[in-house]
């Protein structure tokens, strides 16, 4: 009878109590460092969260993004704008272009609303962009939402 019990036991254990996984909790905010450390006071962040934009439907990932203290894009060449590229690698990426303020050494803004992929092992990046070719240019500031992970029970 013990036997039985404790077998009924186990098994209950192991249908019952799920497993441990990596997710993102949302919201989650999480800070954008430059790719050249010589930008000593450029910096980022990004929240990431989910928000209800169209009515009667699923939620929907939005991730808004703000980088301070930027060089003007054509200092680096053939630039006009900084762009957001949001990825996961080898499945999806996200792109939305960042405006500025109209302060002198502007603040950089954008969001994007319509995520509905799962937000594991993404990368954020605010990259140099050309308005007229749509071409992107290299990462200025970058991050991962790693610093957004904890244990959860799913």
């Amino acid at each position: 009878m013990n036997r039985f019990v404790l077998i009924i036991f186990l098994i209950a254990a192991c249908v019952t109590i799920p497993y441990q996984t990596h997710a993102a909790q949302m919201p989650c905010s999480l800070v954008l460092e430059p790719v050249d450390k010589k930008l000593k006071n450029a910096k980022g962040a990004a929240l990431v969260y989910k928000v209800q934009v169209i009515p009667n439907s699923f939620a929907r990932t939005n991730v808004s993004m703000i980088a301070v203290h930027l060089p003007d894009p054509s200092s680096y060449g053939d630039y006009d704008r900084y762009e957001s590229y949001v990825f996961v690698p080898r499945d999806i990426s996200w792109r939305f272009e960042l405006y500025p303020t109209p302060e002198d050494g502007p603040t950089w803004a954008g969001r994007f609303d319509l995520i509905t992929a799962k937000m594991d092992n993404v990368n954020f990046h605010v990259k140099l962009s050309n308005s007229k070719n749509k071409k992107l240019g290299p990462s200025v500031l970058k991050g991962h939402l790693n610093s957004c992970l904890s244990k959860t029970i799913s």
